[in-house]
């Protein structure tokens, strides 16, 4: 087994919260995470920040007044491709997801840490970063 085997290995355990967060992921773009400003708000936690395969790093704030201002796109409407998934407990109620995402010829490798608040699922950070980019 390669490294990267070993680390995209799911302990089967985990996969009904596995099958839980995959449904909103690419998070932003599935219709299970949110379709509105609102839905989008309640999976964010307070404190929420991301880093863009950009490397330039994003607050709650800056991510929900440019969803307001562009609406994201459906993954599925677009054709986006999700594979090699990993998901790692970091604590009680806390995962490490992670997935290779392909927008049709730009990958990037994604991971997202996820909380379960309450009843519900929402994102404290996100990451994204580019593998390759279609010319």
């Amino acid at each position: 087994m390669t490294p990267e085997q070993s680390f995209l290995r799911i302990d089967p355990d985990l996969q009904p919260i596995f099958a839980e967060l995959r449904r909103f992921e690419p998070v932003f773009h599935r219709e299970a995470f949110g379709k509105s400003i609102e839905d989008f708000r309640r999976r964010m936690a307070p404190g929420y920040w991301e880093v863009g395969a950009s490397g330039q790093r994003y607050d709650r704030d800056f991510i929900l007044k440019t969803l307001g201002h562009n609406p994201p796109v459906d993954a599925e409407a677009a054709g986006w491709k999700c594979s090699d998934f990993g998901l790692r407990m970091l604590g009680p109620d806390v995962y490490l997801f992670t997935y290779t995402l392909d927008q049709n010829g730009r990958i990037t490798r994604r991971s997202t840490i996820w909380e379960k608040n309450d009843a519900e699922w929402r994102i404290l950070f996100h990451q994204g970063t580019i593998v390759s980019a279609q010319n």
